[in-house]
């Protein structure tokens, strides 16, 4: 592909994330994905290349573009050299014309923009640079530890970084299950639970088991660790991270949405600690989704804090006394972090927070808050409370 030819298929697979993010579609990483597995005859810098520049397109643009050309319009304003490629030759785009519209620039949508400010965030244009590649060494099979080179040490525990481009899962060390991917502010959020060999600890939204692995490496694969999620598929792909890990014991429980109680019954007063990790807006993940920002909406940011609250209620009555409940939200937004935390003390009074100590974030309401722009990481909110 000539460069004017790389930039006309960054604005058709800009297209494609635009319309998927109006109607809640496939992630961008996918539609690029599949975009180019239908046109096998382009190379590895070709699909290099696209992808780089939609990515660079869609951090420009704060509201959602109305096309994919309006998107690289935007970059192209900024870019003399993007610019002189809009030049109208073979499979290129077409000229500028000067009255034609651009996307608006920006880091968010304007409402977005303001809860952001309410809640304090302070340069949120960190929230789309690029985001390293932190993994974290598994303890469970760290003896013969062979790390890639280029990494440096992070202030988690187990973590080191290394540059976004890095092949880490092409590593043996990666391939034999000594380390994990794993942004090290979830490593730092994991470290919060500090989970004991012996205890029973529950994982109360746990995916595909990122922070269960590191909860099973905490506790030594000595105690009862239960991974509990509603998505099937995605706790499915638990087991083989799990095998892979030498985490042994870990077991599986699928929850039915809204009557988790039901599978959840045996566990109650019985756990030392419960980890939610609970669903959010991911507002301290667009360096890695920077499109997720056009996809929210204030109904769904109501949704996703009605339930974090249940959550955490639910999960309150799993601990036992003297035991600890750890809340964790992948968002910089007080609706989904301080706010949430007073309103679990106020509705339950038998429980007291401790504000977690950590090598980095800010004190934010009862809990501590990490960032891009003060910690280098992805944007969290983590609460520890404790049942009196």
């Amino acid at each position: 592909m000539t460069p004017a030819a790389r930039i006309q298929a960054a604005i058709e697979v800009l297209d494609l994330v635009i319309e998927a993010a109006r109607s809640n579609g496939a992630p961008a990483d996918r539609l690029i994905s599949e975009w180019f597995r239908a046109r096998r005859w382009a190379g590895s810098g070709d699909r290099r290349a696209v992808r780089e520049l939609a990515y660079r397109a869609i951090r420009a643009c704060g509201e959602i573009p109305a096309t994919g050309r309006t998107a690289m319009l935007r970059v192209a304003d900024i870019d003399p050299q993007i610019a002189a490629l809009f030049d109208g030759s073979r499979h290129a785009p077409a000229p500028i014309d000067a009255a034609e519209p651009k996307a608006e620039a920006g880091v968010a949508p304007a409402w977005l923009m303001q809860r952001l400010a309410d809640s304090g965030v302070e340069h949120p244009e960190a929230l789309l640079d690029r985001a390293p590649l932190d993994i974290r060494v598994n303890t469970l099979k760290s003896g013969s530890l062979d790390l890639p080179e280029g990494g440096e040490k992070t202030v988690a525990a187990h973590g080191w970084r290394y540059p976004p481009e890095t092949k880490i899962e092409q590593s043996p060390a990666y391939l034999e299950g000594t380390i994990e991917v794993q942004d090290a502010g979830s490593q730092l959020t994991c470290e919060v639970v500090a989970a004991r060999p012996g205890e029973t600890v529950i994982d109360l939204c746990a995916g595909a088991g990122g922070k269960t692995l590191a909860l099973a490496a905490a506790m030594e694969n000595a105690g009862r660790l239960i991974a509990c999620d509603a998505d099937r598929a995605r706790l499915q792909r638990l087991p083989p991270r799990a095998e892979r890990a030498g985490a042994t014991g870990i077991e599986t429980l699928l929850l039915d949405a809204n009557r988790e109680m039901q599978a959840l019954e045996p566990f109650v007063g019985a756990a030392d600690a419960v980890l939610v990790d609970a669903p959010c807006s991911g507002a301290g993940t667009w360096r890695r989704n920077p499109e997720a920002r056009w996809r929210l909406t204030d109904k769904q940011l109501e949704r996703y804090v009605a339930i974090q609250s249940r959550l955490l209620d639910i999960a309150a009555t799993l601990v036992k006394p003297g035991g600890r409940l750890v809340f964790v939200t992948c968002s910089l937004l007080d609706a989904e972090g301080a706010d949430q935390a007073e309103g679990f003390l106020t509705r339950h009074p038998d429980w007291r927070a401790e504000l977690p100590v950590l090598p980095a974030g800010t004190p934010r309401g009862a809990g501590l808050r990490l960032s891009p722009s003060r910690d280098g990481t992805d944007g969290f909110f983590v609460a520890r409370f404790v049942r009196l």
